[in-house]
């Protein structure tokens, strides 16, 4: 790096260049001098003497390398900003970029995390054995530390954009612990019958959301979202294009990909929960779901698992889950009848069915021994089929 790994070294017939550390940033500086021997010496104690400030906290880079150009970085402002102030400042500029529901996540995790554990390191100083150590004490699944890194991986991207840090700590790592099995619950659908019994603790429109929940697979966010003019009878399809949380105050929003905005096919126990909706909000021609108590669109998943769903799983006498299962429920139901895991997919809302063979993946049919019948039947043709010909033999004929 320098004459003799110190950080010094010639770099033209009249120029000197030397190599310290600061706030994290690697710094190389010119000093104008001839690189004659007793100048680089010179220019070693310069060195030293740096450092030394540096340690001691008096260092002021505008006065040692005024024309240099990290000045503007290292500027007093910039150098004393705290991560509790920069994540507030940066969180303020993410409200109007993101969906209501995704905002409100960063938030909490600002809030709640971030800021309360590492809002007093200066923003330079933040290291990534900072994070790791802060990281290392969370009683947290994988899941959880995932999302806090991932927030704070995107705010500290910014801060590297407006060339507040060199470099962000997490660039190219990710904490993460060996993860406790999953809970048995996390994808647990409701058999056959528990739905009677959690629909004959129902009635009304309540009873109607929830059979159109399990025979859709819609989220929550997008259930109470629908309004009559969503539905297609024709086609026998509900339009997904808007979603509320209660995040979002009642304001709909858009699903977050492309996916999610899509056409959801209306089987018949989704068609006959519409149909006896009809008699509740139908006149009315806006939300199709209501509140009972209210005679408004439900606020969001909260009101309907403390004033609805809790009360019918005690009664129904089913072991509790929440709302959420309704969706893996359809899942399941929709590929244990050996439905193609790619229309379950689009049903759902998901790009590819990847994900649904991953979180679904026991509920879908294994071969059995009629499996590939239809390829021979439909590729090779019946006649060899029928004569119980092996395909091999008839090669080798």
């Amino acid at each position: 790096m320098g004459r003799d790994g110190r950080g010094v070294r010639a770099v033209s017939d009249s120029s000197i260049e030397i190599t310290f550390m600061y706030r994290g940033v690697r710094c190389r500086e010119r000093i104008t001098l001839k690189p004659t021997a007793t100048n680089l010496k010179k220019a070693e104690q310069h060195k030293a003497a740096i450092e030394h400030a540096i340690s001691i906290g008096t260092f002021d880079y505008a006065v040692t390398f005024p024309r240099s150009p990290r000045v503007a970085k290292f500027a007093p402002e910039a150098s004393r900003e705290t991560v509790n102030g920069f994540l507030t400042r940066w969180l303020a500029t993410k409200k109007k970029h993101l969906a209501s529901s995704s905002f409100d996540g960063y938030r909490k995790i600002v809030e709640l995390r971030l800021v309360p554990a590492l809002g007093h390191h200066m923003l330079v100083d933040l290291k990534r054995k900072i994070i790791r150590d802060w990281l290392d004490t969370l009683q947290v699944g994988n899941k959880t530390l995932s999302n806090i890194q991932s927030c704070l991986r995107s705010a500290l991207n910014d801060a590297c954009d407006e060339e507040l840090i060199e470099l962000n700590p997490l660039a190219g790592w990710t904490y993460s612990r060996k993860e406790a099995p999953p809970k048995d619950d996390d994808v647990d659908p409701f058999a056959p019958e528990e739905q009677i019994a959690i629909l004959g603790a129902l009635q009304g429109q309540t009873r109607n959301l929830v059979q159109f929940a399990l025979w859709t697979g819609l989220r929550t966010s997008e259930l109470v979202a629908l309004d009559w003019g969503d539905v297609d009878w024709i086609r026998g399809e509900v339009m997904i294009t808007k979603a509320m949380t209660q995040a979002s105050s009642g304001i709909a929003e858009v699903p977050k990909t492309s996916a999610g905005r899509r056409a959801v096919k209306l089987l018949r126990p989704a068609v006959e929960a519409l149909m006896a909706q009809k008699e509740h909000t139908f006149l009315a021609d806006r939300e199709i779901f209501q509140n009972p108590r209210t005679l408004e669109r439900w606020a969001g998943d909260q009101p309907i698992r403390k004033t609805m769903w809790v009360p019918a799983m005690k009664k129904a006498g089913v072991r509790y889950r929440r709302p959420y299962q309704t969706r893996h429920t359809y899942a399941s139901m929709m590929l244990s009848a050996g439905e193609h895991p790619m229309w379950v997919a689009q049903q759902m809302g998901h790009t590819d069915w990847t994900m649904i063979a991953r979180v679904y993946g026991r509920w879908m049919p294994s071969s059995d021994k009629e499996a590939g019948s239809r390829a021979e039947t439909l590729f090779y043709g019946t006649e060899a089929i029928c004569a119980k010909v092996n395909p091999i033999d008839r090669v080798r004929d």
